[in-house]
């Protein structure tokens, strides 16, 4: 028994490590292809590199606005006082269902892929986790009791979430990318969809994030890490300036400006792993659409979008963070939510830069605004709405990361869930 469960810890451990799985999943297409071993290999190895250099890439991206995280908690209470387990005790309790949940909901997701015309298979190997994992703490909030019942009920909804919301997104990221190469694996889903829907109405085509007109002095804004470094440094100056400093011995220009850079070489270490997985895992991926699940559609990451739409990634990224925290400011001064909420840093750089990247792709400039603004909006509202959801368990997780599909989707299933918590 104790084996048994030591080879579905590593499975489990294998699907959620993205390096690995992506790596996997170009050896098997390039097998299926009957490429040489040695194209084989290099294409396994090429493809799981580039996973770690943009896992690397996010984290060096991550730790620099990290602080600003800490800076707001500071001003709003922390969530130490929060009720429930909290993610860790919820994690330490509950994380062979989960991990359960996540293998029952792969294999129900590739059964969707192969015998329906919904033919997205997720890839993106962190949210293979995530989703079982908010999903199992809906029930347990819920009353379910049985191990059984948190399993099957993270591993359905897991399923169907894997399947259905990128091939939702297939058109808007067409748009983006220009071909079906790949779609969205990412909870910034119903972001996009919202903000690309409206940017459908009110935005023009015309006029591309990408194209805007700098005078030849200020060029050097195209590049994306630059402009990306100036807005972060700004972005704490400014914090730093109405808020208080952030507990270091530096001082706030310093401090500020090292962050910025270090947003920089984030995203320069980011962009340059994306580059690197999409030559090897897409051609790769022919292998398994052609051989195994016959015209399926991989669903990636959002930063492999990152590369296509720069200026509106950091356009979407501002817009996402004014409105936002203005919106916070005022649901915490009037106690609408009944919990005081953060300003979500990393879901407006992640979630809502996505989100201006799809609303690019359908209305431009204006709609890139216009579309992240109601986006930005959303996600404040179903944050603050799923958090009843979560009281019980990762309320204090959800603060800091929620905003999108683990919100949203928390409440659709919660409502359901409460239906059934005391049969099971």
């Amino acid at each position: 028994m104790d084996f048994l469960l030591s080879v579905v810890d590593a499975i489990i451990g294998f699907f959620r490590t993205p390096p690995f799985l992506l790596g996997f999943i170009a050896v098997v297409g390039l097998a299926l292809q009957k490429k040489p071993i040695d194209k084989i290999l290099r294409g396994g190895f090429l493809a799981a590199f580039g996973m770690f250099i943009i896992q690397f890439g996010v984290d060096v991206l991550v730790g620099s606005i990290f602080p600003l995280n800490a800076l707001y908690q500071g001003l709003y209470g922390t969530t130490d006082a929060l009720p429930g387990l909290g993610e860790a005790a919820y994690t330490a309790e509950y994380g062979s269902v989960i991990g359960l949940a996540m293998v029952t909901g792969f294999v129900l997701h590739l059964g969707i892929a192969r015998f329906t015309p919904v033919k997205t298979i997720f890839l993106t190997g962190h949210f293979l986790w995530w989703m079982p994992f908010i999903f199992v703490a809906v029930a347990v909030g819920a009353g379910f009791g049985a191990d059984w019942a948190l399993i099957v009920w993270g591993g359905v909804f897991s399923a169907l979430y894997w399947s259905f919301m990128p091939y939702l997104l297939r058109p808007f990221v067409r748009d983006v990318i220009g071909d079906d190469s790949f779609t969205l694996g990412h909870p910034s889903g119903f972001l996009a969809l919202l903000s690309g829907t409206v940017a459908r109405y009110v935005g023009n085509k015309e006029k591309s994030t990408e194209d805007l007109n700098l005078p030849k002095g200020l060029s050097f804004f195209r590049e994306v890490s630059i402009t990306g470094s100036l807005v972060i440094f700004i972005t704490f100056i400014v914090s730093g300036l109405l808020i208080g400093d952030f507990g270091v011995e530096q001082g706030l220009v310093t401090y500020s400006l090292t962050q910025g850079l270090q947003f920089g070489v984030g995203l320069i270490i980011l962009l340059q792993g994306v580059r690197m997985l999409v030559n090897e895992i897409v051609p790769a991926f022919e292998g398994i659409s052609s051989k195994l699940i016959p015209n399926a559609q991989p669903a990636y990451d959002c930063p492999l979008l990152f590369n296509y739409k720069p200026n509106a990634l950091l356009i979407g990224f501002v817009v996402a963070m004014v409105v936002s925290t203005a919106l916070i400011i005022v649901s915490n001064a009037f106690n609408i939510f009944g919990v005081l909420l953060i300003p979500l840093i990393i879901t407006s750089f992640f979630e809502c830069g996505t989100a201006a990247i799809i609303a690019e792709g359908q209305g431009g400039l204006r709609g890139a605004v216009i579309g992240t603004a109601v986006a930005a909006f959303a996600m404040v509202l179903v944050l603050g709405l799923s958090l009843t959801f979560y009281q019980a368990t990762i309320q204090d997780w959800m603060l800091i990361f929620g905003g999108n599909d683990m919100s949203l989707w928390g409440i659709v299933t919660g409502l359901i869930a409460n239906l059934f918590g005391g049969l099971v």
